[in-house]
C-alpha cells in the first residue's frame, strides 16, 4: 500500500495543536506523531497548518453557478463541476449539495432547476467528475403546496443526508422586517405596491393553508427513513420547543440569542452562516454569529453562499471570540460530520480518511494550498 509522510506541519487535531507529522496510507490516515522524522521522502509543509478538510451543510453555491445572472439558466453539469472546483479550492472535501425543493418562487430559477440539479449530481458523481465528496440536504419549503409531493420523489434518494424545514413567508422568521425582504424579493425585478402587497398575500395564505400539515408530512416521512433533520431560522423560544418537541437534531441559523439559546438548553446542535461572522452581521438584520460565538452558543458553521468563508470564519473565531484553533477548526469539521453521522471524517485521527488541507495565511488570511480526498489530491 502507498505511503505518503508528511512532516513539519502544524496539526490541528480536535483536542489539540502541535507540530508533527502524519502519515497516511491509502485512503486513510495511519499514524499522527509530534516532532520531526528522518525519513528522506517525507514532504516538509514548513510549518503550514494541517487541518482536517472542512465538512459544508448547508450551500447555497450551487445555485449561483446554475443561475449566474437573472434569468440565464446555466448547463447543470457544467455548474455542478465548477461548484466543485470552488469547493475543493475552499478547502471543502464534504459538501451537502443544499437544493431548495417546493415551488414557493411561482416557477422562478429555483423551481426550474431543483430536479436538474439533483440529475447532474448523481451524473457527475457516477462519472468520476468530481474533486470532493458530494452529497444531498433537501431545504423544504413547508408552505409550498406541492412540496410533500416534490420531498417524497427523493425522500430515498441514495445522496440524501439531511433534510431542513423552512418557512420563508414574509412577516416571519428570517423575514420579519418587510422592508428588508423586499429588497430581497425585488433582486431579480421590481414590483409596483400592488404587486408587493399581492405577493405577500399571496405567500401568507399559502402559509395558512399548508405550513402545519406539510411540516408534519415532511418530518414524518424523515423520521420514519432515519433522515436528520434541521430547522431553518428559529426566531422565538417556542420555534425551538417545537423542533424539540419534534426531534429535530439541527437549528440552521437561528435569528436570535433566545432562540439560539433556547437550541443550547434543548441539546439542538446550532448552525450560524460564515458569512455574516466575516462580514460583521447578518445580511437579513438577524442577530450576529460573532454575538453568538461569544456566548459560547455556536456549534457549526455553514459556508451558505461563500464557500471561501468556512475556513475564515474558524480562523476569525481565535481573533474575535478568543476561541482555541481546534475548538475553532470543529466548527467546520468534526461538529457537522457528526452532526449528520459521519464518523469516518471530520478530524486527524488513525484509521480516519485521510480528507486534509494545507492552510498557510496571507495578509492576515487563511489561504487553501492543497487539499486531499481520501488520500487523493483535490486541489
Amino acid at each position: 500500500m502507498t505511503q505518503r509522510i508528511i512532516k513539519n506541519a502544524r496539526i490541528v487535531t480536535a483536542d489539540e495543536e502541535f507540530t508533527g507529522c502524519l502519515v497516511i496510507e491509502g485512503q486513510n490516515i495511519h499514524s499522527i506523531d509530534r516532532g520531526d522524522t528522518s525519513v528522506p521522502a517525507a514532504e516538509d509543509w514548513a510549518g503550514d497548518w494541517l487541518l482536517p478538510g472542512l465538512v459544508e451543510l448547508h450551500t447555497d453555491n450551487l445555485e449561483k453557478h446554475l443561475v449566474p445572472r437573472p434569468g440565464v439558466l446555466w448547463n447543470a453539469h457544467s455548474a455542478t463541476v465548477m461548484h466543485d472546483a470552488l469547493c475543493a479550492a475552499a478547502g471543502i472535501t464534504t459538501v451537502l449539495d443544499s437544493i431548495v425543493i417546493g415551488d414557493m418562487d411561482r416557477g422562478g430559477a429555483r423551481s426550474q432547476t431543483q430536479h436538474v440539479s439533483i440529475q447532474a449530481l448523481h451524473e457527475c458523481r457516477g462519472e468520476g467528475l468530481l474533486r470532493v465528496d458530494h452529497l444531498l440536504h433537501l431545504r423544504c419549503e413547508i408552505s409550498a403546496p406541492d412540496i410533500v409531493e416534490v420531498f417524497e420523489r427523493y425522500a430515498d434518494d441514495s445522496l440524501l443526508e439531511l433534510v431542513s424545514v423552512m418557512d420563508h413567508t414574509p412577516g416571519q422568521r428570517q423575514w420579519r422586517d418587510l422592508t428588508k425582504y423586499r429588497r430581497y424579493s425585488e433582486r431579480y425585478g421590481r414590483f409596483d405596491d400592488a404587486q408587493y402587497e399581492a405577493l405577500v398575500a399571496e405567500l401568507t395564505a399559502h402559509q395558512l393553508r399548508y405550513a402545519i400539515p406539510n411540516r408534519a408530512a415532511v418530518i414524518a416521512a424523515s423520521h420514519a427513513r432515519g433522515l436528520p433533520l434541521a430547522s431553518h431560522d428559529d426566531t422565538e423560544v417556542g420555534h425551538v420547543e417545537q423542533a424539540s418537541e419534534e426531534n429535530i437534531a439541527i437549528s440552521e441559523f437561528p435569528t436570535t440569542v433566545a432562540a439560539a439559546q433556547a437550541a443550547r438548553d434543548a441539546g439542538i446542535a446550532i448552525v450560524m452562516g460564515g458569512p455574516n461572522l466575516v462580514k460583521g452581521g447578518s445580511h437579513s438584520g438577524n442577530v450576529s454569529a460573532a454575538e453568538l460565538a461569544s456566548l459560547d452558543l455556536l456549534d457549526i458553521f455553514s459556508s451558505d453562499y461563500v464557500p471561501a468563508s468556512l475556513l475564515q470564519s474558524a480562523f476569525l473565531l481565535c481573533e474575535s471570540a478568543g476561541w482555541s484553533l481546534p475548538k475553532a477548526v470543529n466548527t467546520v469539521t468534526r461538529n457537522p460530520a457528526r452532526a449528520i453521522g459521519l464518523t469516518d471524517r471530520g478530524e486527524l485521527a488513525p484509521g480516519l480518511r485521510a480528507d486534509l488541507i494545507r492552510v498557510r495565511k496571507s495578509a492576515g488570511m487563511p489561504i487553501v494550498r492543497g487539499a486531499w480526498h481520501q488520500g487523493e489530491r483535490a486541489f
